[in-house]
């Protein structure tokens, strides 16, 4: 996905394209990893001064609504970054230290729906946390 399909998705599903949304996905398409939501809002701020909370973080769970991002719990805090737009179904390892992200081609989901007989899994998410071999030194 790329900044264009991103605001066309917004568009499509009828939210108006304002520079406040434009600059909050630029900050996100500028990022290869996942980044805690109070650094977006800080550095969202220094070109929008007067933005609150609230509207950033709506607007940022607008963007995981519509599948423009995409967001973990990692050390304790809500992460987000750009959806994979990938063709092909993957988890992620993601570092604890330096937050790389390496994708997982494998998935668990049929031990996991053998294990619950009569559950109907709709979704689901795998990922993997540790450290990449150069913080692991």
């Amino acid at each position: 996905m790329n900044i264009e399909q991103a605001i066309n998705k917004l568009k499509i599903n009828g939210y108006k394209i304002t520079k406040q949304r434009e600059h909050l996905l630029e900050l996100f398409f500028n990022q290869d990893q996942y980044v805690p939501a109070k650094d977006i809002i800080l550095a969202f701020q220094k070109e929008f001064p007067g933005a609150s909370f609230d509207t950033i973080y709506r607007n940022i769970y607008t963007f995981v609504e519509l599948e423009i991002l995409e967001s973990i719990d990692m050390n304790n805090e809500k992460q987000f970054r750009v959806h994979c737009n990938t063709k092909l179904h993957h988890h992620h390892f993601i570092c604890k230290k330096c937050g790389v992200i390496k994708p997982i081609n494998i998935c668990p989901i049929e031990t996991v729906e053998h294990q619950l007989p009569g559950y109907q899994i709709n979704n689901h998410k795998f990922e993997l946390f540790g450290y990449c071999p150069p913080c692991n030194k």
